[in-house]
């Protein structure tokens, strides 16, 4: 028994060493930019600056069904399965725009534009130039699936409706931790304002 407890307790530690090392090497990732607008109770609501995203459209609405699926196209592009052979950066969150089909986004590292950029291998691969926007965000824990996801999109709705804020109805799903990282997992629902709130809000 006590040989027992002594494995349990250096896989333990082996686990926690590298949980803090994940956590440690994802805080040098470069991430999506923006800077905070305003602070409510249970949201917020931020200003992003414009980004090129890699994209791949995905046959589904279902985020368990289709997000692996997502990730491994946009993986397979930037770990060299373009006509370079070329890797490039990872970059944080992965994002997901969430229409009547969801579409996988992964952020084009700053330092690339649309004429250094390697082609992809794969043609269902796109690259959209995201505009600035302000968004309202919403924040949870563990992992994401597609009730927790819908679920946060009414919360984030009733708040927005409570605070007399409008928006376009266009949401996207953040995703900040890599699938085994189980400490401190980040998630993010956010929405678009539309040109009423803007003006609001910078009164």
């Amino acid at each position: 028994m006590k040989l027992l407890g002594i494995i349990i307790l250096a896989i333990t530690i082996i686990f926690l060493i590298f949980q803090l090392y994940s956590m440690s090497s994802n805080k040098s990732i470069e991430k999506y930019p923006y800077s905070l607008i305003k602070k409510y109770d249970g949201f917020e609501t931020r200003n992003y600056e414009s980004r090129l995203f890699s994209t791949v459209k995905l046959p589904g609405d279902k985020y368990e069904n289709i997000s692996g699926q997502g990730f491994s196209a946009l993986a397979g592009y930037i770990f060299g399965g373009n006509e370079k052979k070329q890797k490039t950066s990872m970059t944080s969150p992965v994002t997901m725009a969430l229409e009547d089909s969801i579409t996988m986004m992964f952020m084009v590292p700053e330092k690339y534009n649309r004429e250094n950029l390697p082609q992809p291998n794969n043609s269902d691969i796109k690259f959209i130039q995201e505009p600035a926007k302000k968004v309202a965000a919403i924040r949870f824990g563990g992992w994401a699936n597609s009730e927790k996801i819908e679920s946060h999109k009414t919360i984030l709705l009733k708040m927005l409706d409570k605070e007399n804020i409008t928006h376009s109805g266009r949401f996207y799903f953040l995703g900040y931790n890599p699938p085994y990282e189980f400490l401190s997992r980040r998630n993010e629902i956010i929405i678009e304002l539309d040109t009423n709130f803007l003006k609001h809000e910078d009164q």
